[in-house]
């Protein structure tokens, strides 16, 4: 076979990663999702085949498209399509769009489906954060920047970080937006931007952290209910400790595929945040190693693609979008396991939504156009 045909081939690491990954999250749902939808629905199969038709199959359509679109285009729709997605976050607030679930706002109808434009966020400022950032630092090495233009480069960065900020955080969602801030302050470095400006985004970061938990009292009390478990057992801690139970009963080997007792029970957000509870108790240790592995897999090769790509806008765009997707993953798994505080993170492949899937897959198809294009790069 010819250098030039073997280059155009995907990255079939990446590709069965992410695979055993949605394996994994089609069998552990079908399982979990069968009770709550017998009794809500009267269908036990009710939620598995609404994720498989409004998530895993127009992901899967929109990964293979964002395979094959060229990686120029993807570079010129990032501001229209950041746009767009900060429309879709103001409609939340619009009487007649937006609607209310858990105590928060975060989805809105179109008529023809209901969707979560957070997730949407996620994906598209990435691209955009990487059409920016590789203009800005191109422009450097041509000469034709200078240590003012850097300032003012971090200005813009603080600017529409915090515009996202605001529009996430009046939800609430601050979860996403520590996810997106998270990822965003990784490019900015990675971007070649002077040290100081990380530290200083980072020593803000920190601040505004602690003035938004002073702000929102719930915000302390799930602080104080993971660092402090047993004050209330029954209130605050109850869906950590909960899920941390869930998790220790799993054993070494688990309960057995379909065999968890979880799912009769109360567990909170038992299909979506909480998804790795009733993992762990059906298959177990074993079964929970494995699926770290396959994140760590996916971040392994993702990384790899950054390393290989010479073409800045890609490199930035792979970094982002493997950092958003391996660090969501090490939120929620050490959420479940009371290491850090619940925070409402999905778990990526595996959480019932059918927004969150179809972008993941998405981000998933641009990932590996981006290790395509950097071995065509090669030869």
């Amino acid at each position: 076979m010819a250098p030039q045909e073997q280059a155009q081939k995907p990255d079939f690491i990446l590709l069965a990663a992410v695979a055993a990954a949605l394996l994994l999250g089609v069998m552990i749902l079908s399982s979990a999702s069968a009770t709550m939808a017998q009794v809500k629905y009267g269908d036990s199969y009710y939620l598995i085949r609404h994720q498989l038709i409004f998530g895993v199959l127009p992901g899967l359509l929109a990964g293979v498209l964002a395979y094959k679109i060229p990686l120029s285009w993807m570079r010129k729709l990032a501001p229209p399509l950041l746009l767009i997605s900060i429309v879709l976050l103001f409609l939340i607030f619009v009487p007649g769009f937006g609607f209310s679930a858990g105590g928060a706002k975060r989805w809105i109808h179109l008529g023809f489906a209901t969707i979560q434009p957070a997730e949407i966020l996620k994906p598209v400022f990435i691209l955009y954060l990487a059409s920016w950032l590789a203009s800005r630092t191109e422009r450097k090495l041509s000469g034709k920047n200078s240590g003012q233009e850097f300032q003012n480069t971090l200005a813009a960065f603080v600017v529409v970080v915090g515009l996202i900020g605001l529009l996430l955080l009046k939800q609430p969602d601050m979860s996403t937006f520590g996810v997106v801030a998270l990822t965003a302050c990784v490019m900015y470095f990675l971007a070649g931007t002077p040290i100081k400006h990380s530290l200083f985004i980072v020593f803000a970061g920190f601040l505004s952290l602690v003035v938004l938990v002073w702000l929102a009292p719930y915000r302390a009390d799930r602080l104080t209910s993971w660092l402090s478990p047993e004050s209330d057992p029954l209130g605050k801690g109850y869906q950590s400790g909960q899920a941390l139970i869930v998790v220790g009963s799993g054993g070494i080997f688990g309960q057995g595929f379909g065999a968890s007792s979880q799912k009769y029970t109360f567990l909170p957000e038992l299909i979506g945040d909480s998804i790795f509870a009733p993992y762990a108790h059906e298959l177990g240790f074993v079964g929970a190693a494995a699926l770290i592995v396959i994140f760590a897999v996916f971040a392994w090769r993702g990384f790899a693609v950054v390393r290989r790509s010479r073409n800045k806008f890609e490199s930035l765009a792979a970094a982002g979008i493997t950092f958003w997707i391996t660090v969501q993953a090490i939120i929620n798994i050490a959420a479940a396991a009371r290491m850090v505080p619940l925070g409402g993170i999905p778990l990526p492949f595996i959480s019932y939504g059918g927004t969150a899937m179809i972008v993941e897959l998405a981000a998933v198809g641009l990932l590996l156009n981006i290790s395509r294009a950097a071995a065509e790069r090669k030869l």
